[in-house]
């Protein structure tokens, strides 16, 4: 093809248009690869577009416009990763641009906004109108709320102007009409961009006279520039943060004799001045470098390389080995019990792959096990390390982006987002913990992270690893099938045995109120014999905040979110009630919404009351606390995980984040203070999930050279999932599960498809929701199921009524039939612009 040929560009906008759209080239240019962001028109509005492809071959109609520019220099994701884009969008039925949009760093679109701008003439008749009741236009009474603002700023913000504009309020119109407003599109700017930092080079010496300031910047900047010689970045290999000993910001582009502006400024303040008279007189030359902004914070724990492996993991990595070297999908299921080893099978499968000169993406499901796998694997592999979460800031996220799309890092480990890591050859692709729930997406694009490592391991060629100790049924029902290749541990690191597991039914505990206590006889001995010894405890509720609902006294009802319907908890040290789900809150000393009276007391139980009851019990004890209220940084996170490998910790207390990933040798004593509180769940997966979490805050105990033991507290001690967790029988679960799924012809045996109707009035979600409903019946297949539509278990959420309706079949594609001809009918439906609809495939949550 011929440098003439016309090229028409394939763009995916950042809009809600599920197809792609054809534009002509900005003027200029004539190649670009996939993967560039593009400015592109969108009706009247400028919006950010994604290259996926370039033709030859003209659209079907002749009025193409021109894409208005080419917004990076590079591509922003490699051109391997536009099937992977493209599938997502058909498979979760997602407009391809938003796809697009979602992966890449948050804050990289451009768009045009428009803004109500005050006219010369409004400002002179717009102040008399507002006031005039008397005059010919006056304006309505009150005035309108965003009058005052416009007439003060000259222009409402673009948040402001937005609202106005969906409102349409009659002011609006008449007043352009009339020449006192106007609305301009303006372009609105990147968030998150590049950071970069002045770099200053001395020139010869050059015999002419200086000043004394300039002379003493001069020869500072000499030695400052000859003591960089060894530093980072004087081999000319940058020095990435996160490399161990280097602490620095920069991942350095250094040369030997240059220095940065912002050192020589803390060296001598007086420098700024000087610095523009010496580089007019070019004795110094200057130029910009990227700087790294540092994602890690405090550097991660080391951990050694074992001088060996043990048998089972010798043996895994012989099977693993050779699907890396054959640079072909190859799926693993790895399951192994809490203590095996897992982590050390995922570092030496990254070695190998390295050295394939191939990259390696390992997913965590949440950001506080990503902060244990790093360490690991800063210790082994240093400044190839990049992390993709969502507790980076915008500028450090970008950074990682940008370091493992040049290939300066090769190793991206991440939560569920990571899996768009802009990796352009991934050889190996670890799903840790892939049982867990959080790798499902709930917002928006509501994609399975592990569901997605499989087709990305499929469409670039990639071995890639599932592991657990309590693998998802549907994972283990695939291993079964010989859909993946099953890979078992079943003894611990220095056969090390598993903790006993003791139940303790509640029902059997007497206390003088009746009610089940919250700490029974059994675990305060246990907790009061194990201080004795001087080993550690972990204390396990999966509930934060002092009491998880408040009741009135008089009328007996909880008080519930304003927005949600939920009850609100209790919060001791913020002396507050929240919402959880909204982050709603109000004070402690309120009124009853029902009855106005203000006996409110809390009622039930989370960590925070843990916490202050363990103290009354244990009061020389040390205790910790780890849960989103404690820990919402990374810094407070560590600080806790640090002292209590340093043993300066007692008691942990803690919510799931402490039951996953975790190595405490000291933790010889496990206490659950309500092992069924999902039980309760309306969720087939209930009682597995339980089971699952169960087994892994239970693998916390006895990981050193003390045997572990668990006290299991219950009111449900009969049933399954917690007679199999104290056997520590997976199979059994299994066994139970798969069948019971069968009879219910639910997943693996079935697929799901969740609608859900979300609105801000009740009787015009449920009436969508029906009408849609009724069309789902009959344009069904014989073979698909309707169910519902019905009231979502949580009916109201952030002020919006929610109603849902499932599709239950057994196939795929019929199922997507159906969906593209709800999708299709509900454009069609009045009223359906104040009712959102939202297709979640393979839902993991049902309420």
């Amino acid at each position: 093809m011929s440098d003439d040929t016309p090229l028409y560009f394939e763009v995916a906008v950042a809009a809600p248009i599920h197809q792609p759209l054809s534009y002509a080239p900005p003027p200029g240019v004539k190649r670009l690869a996939p993967g560039h962001r593009l400015l592109v028109p969108l009706g009247r509005r400028q919006v950010t577009g994604y290259l996926l492809a370039c033709h030859t071959e003209p659209p079907a109609f002749n009025a193409l416009r021109a894409a208005l520019a080419v917004l990076d220099d590079e591509p922003l994701f490699p051109a391997a990763m536009v099937p992977f884009f493209r599938w997502i969008a058909d498979y979760y039925h997602h407009p391809i641009g938003e796809v697009i949009q979602h992966a890449l760093p948050a804050g990289l679109s451009r768009r045009s906004t428009r803004i109500i701008k005050l006219t010369d003439r409004g400002a002179e008749e717009l102040p008399s109108l507002a006031q005039s009741p008397g005059s010919k236009r006056r304006a309505p009474s009150p005035p309108p709320d965003w009058l005052p603002e416009l007439l003060t700023r000259g222009e409402l913000s673009a948040a402001k102007s937005a609202t106005v504009i969906r409102r349409r309020p009659p002011e609006l119109k008449r007043w352009q009409e009339e020449g006192l407003i106007e609305i301009d599109n303006r372009l609105r700017r990147e968030s998150v961009r590049a950071k970069t930092e002045t770099i200053i080079i001395p020139q010869n010496q050059q015999s002419v006279p200086l000043k004394p300031s300039e002379q003493k910047t001069l020869e500072l900047l000499r030695e400052l520039a000859g003591g960089n010689s060894g530093g980072p970045g004087a081999s000319g290999e940058p020095a990435v943060p996160g490399d161990p000993g280097d602490p620095s910001a920069s991942n350095g582009h250094n040369t030997p004799s240059g220095v940065p502006r912002r050192e020589l400024l803390k060296r001598y303040p007086g420098a700024g001045r000087a610095l523009k008279e010496l580089l007019t007189r070019n004795l110094i030359s200057t130029f910009e470098q990227r700087l790294y902004r540092d994602p890690f914070g405090d550097a991660p724990p080391f951990f050694p390389r074992p001088e060996q492996l043990t048998a089972e993991q010798s043996t895994v990595m012989a099977r693993l080995t050779p699907a890396i070297d054959r640079r072909e999908y190859a799926p693993f299921l790895l399951h192994g019990i809490t203590g095996s080893g897992k982590t050390e099978i995922y570092l030496r499968a990254a070695e190998a792959t390295l050295a394939q000169g191939r990259q390696v993406l390992v997913l965590v499901p949440e950001i506080a096990l990503a902060t244990q796998l790093e360490g690991h694997f800063c210790s082994r592999f240093g400044n190839a390390v990049a992390l993709l979460h969502s507790g980076l800031s915008g500028g450090q996220r970008f950074d990682q982006w940008s370091l493992l799309l040049g290939g300066e890092a090769k190793i991206a480990i991440g939560a569920r987002s990571a899996i768009f890591a802009p990796l352009p050859a991934p050889g190996l692709i670890i799903v840790d913990e892939e049982h867990d729930p959080a790798y499902k997406q709930e917002e928006g694009l509501r994609y399975n992270a592990r569901d997605l490592a499989l087709l990305r391991g499929l469409q670039q060629q990639a071995t890639v690893i599932l592991g657990s100790a309590t693998p998802a049924v549907s994972s283990y029902h695939a291993a079964r099938q010989g859909k993946f290749e099953l890979l078992e541990m079943t003894r611990r690191v220095e056969d090390r045995p598993l903790p006993t597991v003791e139940i303790v039914d509640l029902k059997e505990v007497k206390t003088v109120s009746g009610l089940p206590p919250l700490f029974s006889p059994q675990l305060v001995r246990a907790l009061k014999e194990n201080l004795v010894a001087g080993h550690q405890s972990l204390v396990f509720l999966n509930r934060r905040g002092f009491a998880n609902l408040v009741l009135c006294k008089d009328c007996g009802r909880p008080v519930q979110c304003r927005h949600c319907q939920v009850s609100l908890t209790y919060h001791k040290k913020a002396d507050a009630l929240l919402c959880h789900h909204c982050g709603y809150r109000q004070p402690r000393a309120s009124l009853c919404p029902h009855c106005r009276s203000g006996t409110l007391v809390p009622a039930g139980f989370g960590t925070e009351r843990l916490e202050e009851e363990l103290r009354r019990h244990f009061p020389a004890a040390r205790l910790a606390r780890l849960d989103q209220d404690t820990s919402r940084d990374r810094k407070e996170f560590f600080k806790v995980l640090k002292a209590v490998r340093d043993q300066e910790v007692d008691i942990l207390i803690g919510t799931q984040m402490i039951t996953k990933g975790h190595h405490f040798p000291q933790v010889t004593l496990v206490g659950i203070v309500w092992a069924d509180a999902g039980l309760g769940i309306p969720d087939y997966k209930a009682a597995e999930r339980t089971f699952q979490l169960l087994t892994q805050v239970t693998g916390r105990a006895g990981r050193g050279e003390q045997p572990g033991r668990v006290l299991v507290q219950t009111l449900q001690s009969e049933h399954y999932s917690i007679a199999l967790a104290q056997a520590h029988d997976y199979q059994g679960l299994f066994e139970q599960e798969i069948a019971l799924r069968r009879r219910l012809g639910f997943p693996p045996w079935g697929r799901l498809i969740n609608l859900r109707f979300d609105g801000e009035k009740e009787e015009k979600v449920q009436e969508l929701a029906q009408k849609l409903g009724e069309f789902a019946r009959q344009a069904a297949d014989p073979a698909t199921r309707v169910l519902g539509p019905a009231p979502a278990p949580l009916s109201r959420l952030k002020d919006r009524f929610r109603w849902q309706l499932l599709l239950k079949g057994q196939g795929v594609a019929p199922l997507h039939r159906l969906c593209q001809a709800l999708l299709g009918e509900y454009t069609r439906l009045a009223g359906s612009s104040t009712v959102k609809l939202s297709l979640d495939v393979d839902p993991e949550n049902m309420l």
